[in-house]
């Protein structure tokens, strides 16, 4: 199982990035997929979640800012992040749950909201 996650880099406050989840090895389409992220110093928190059938979740803190979806046809999952602030600044994971309840996590990448 591979989840390769791209996407990440340097945007200044208000900006927005899109990162992307491509996963390989799993049935993608009955996975429930999810971003999380690590800032120093702090536990692994989630972001956000999309099941199988397209219902999300969003922490708090990015509601109405971030967006997840998926495209089962090229096993991705994405997570469009508007009005950034710097305490987005954080390593951003993705990870698979797969209909048997098996969790996988993919490489972070590295995003970083600052001036």
């Amino acid at each position: 199982v591979q989840l390769q996650a791209s996407g990440g880099g340097l945007v200044q406050p208000g900006g927005s990035l899109r990162l992307s989840c491509a996963a390989s090895g799993i049935i993608f389409s009955s996975a429930t997929m999810g971003w999380y992220r690590q800032a120093p110093g702090k536990q692994r928190e989630l972001v956000a979640t999309i099941s199988s059938g397209g219902t999300t979740n969003y922490a708090e803190s990015v509601k109405s800012r971030f967006s997840i979806s998926r495209d089962n046809a090229k096993n991705t999952v994405y997570l469009q992040m508007n009005s950034l602030k710097p305490e987005d600044t954080a390593v951003y994971y993705c990870k698979g749950v797969t209909s048997t309840f098996r969790g996988y996590w993919g490489q972070g990448t590295q995003v970083t909201v600052s001036s």
